[in-house]
């Protein structure tokens, strides 16, 4: 059972996060049926040499395109980003994956550049749709906000803010959450089946204990938070319908740091040494801190190597 897989998993699924509040415009555009929201502040980001060595690690494919495609029509991200957003929606009993970025950047600006290289934009009723690099389209939802990712994602993304669909602004339990979670410099949140999923691949062989099976329908969802102003702090909170189910999940993972103590580096057992399991009420939470120098020691460990592959 590798626990500390549970951390690593966490920061590995949502990226480094750093972020705010959602805006209405990307709130809107947000599909309803979303089982993960991840925010990024990008400025943060580029402040932080630890925030950038965890995101050099664990940077996907898909956002190093990104980035590039963004150079490519005249947008600097490190200079014109403010927020990245993510959110993991299901479509067609499928994972999609939109994208939204607000920043400093002028859409008649980048139009025109689009122009001058002979983009030419795809209309989607009112909007347009323009191609980028890598295989991603892109539409602007505002003077200063941007939604990408596959055209079909780009498509929900602009029925859901033409009331064609569904919407996050529909979704009052991950609205919930959100609440709870972006005042924090650092957040993301995860639905139940997310949350269920999150679990699951973290405890390994431990999710499939009877114990488990019992709790894993009373989870009702997940936030947390990641900081790195200071070190490295790491909260995350599992929501459950009861304190029953808090404090099973809170003795599985409990016994989960401590057998995986037995066979952890000696870099892995200081980070274990930094995770508190606890039960509040219905709540189960974790904690983890660390200066910077032991965090970057163990983003170079062999477990995060095995988590991140």
């Amino acid at each position: 059972m590798k626990y500390t897989a549970l951390l690593l998993l966490v920061v590995l699924t949502c990226l480094p996060v750093f972020a705010g509040s959602l805006g209405s415009n990307a709130r809107a555009a947000i599909p309803g049926d979303v089982q993960q929201i991840i925010s990024v502040d990008y400025r943060q980001l580029n402040n932080s040499q630890t925030a950038l060595a965890l995101k050099d690690k664990v940077l996907p494919d898909n956002l190093k395109q990104f980035e590039q495609a963004l150079r490519g029509i005249g947008i600097v991200p490190e200079r014109d980003v403010d927020q990245l957003i993510f959110a993991t929606y299901r479509a067609d009993k499928n994972l999609r994956v939109v994208g939204v970025a607000q920043g400093v950047f002028s859409m008649r600006k980048i139009v025109k550049t689009m122009a001058q290289k002979k983009i030419r934009g795809e209309h989607y009723r009112e909007a347009l749709i323009y191609p980028m690099s890598g295989g991603m389209s892109m539409s602007f939802l505002d003077e200063n906000t941007l939604m990408f990712g596959a055209l079909p994602a780009v498509k929900d993304g602009l029925d859901a803010r033409d009331g064609e669909a569904g919407s996050l602004n529909s979704n009052s339990g991950v609205l919930d959450m959100i609440g709870s979670a972006d005042e924090a410099p650092v957040w993301s949140v995860l639905d139940a089946a997310g949350t269920q999923n999150m679990l699951r691949s973290s405890l390994g062989d431990a999710s499939k204990l009877a114990d488990y099976d019992m709790v894993k329908k009373r989870v009702r969802g997940s936030r947390y938070t990641m900081n790195f102003g200071n070190g490295v702090k790491f909260d995350l909170s599992v929501l459950t319908s009861d304190s029953m189910t808090a404090v099973t999940l809170s003795s599985l993972l409990k016994a989960a740091v401590l057998y995986r103590k037995y066979t952890a580096s000696a870099v892995e057992k200081a980070a274990l040494e930094d995770v508190t399991v606890d039960s509040d009420s219905d709540v189960l939470r974790v904690h983890f801190s660390s200066d910077d120098a032991s965090f970057r020691n163990l983003l170079n460990s062999q477990l995060f190597a095995a988590v991140s592959h």
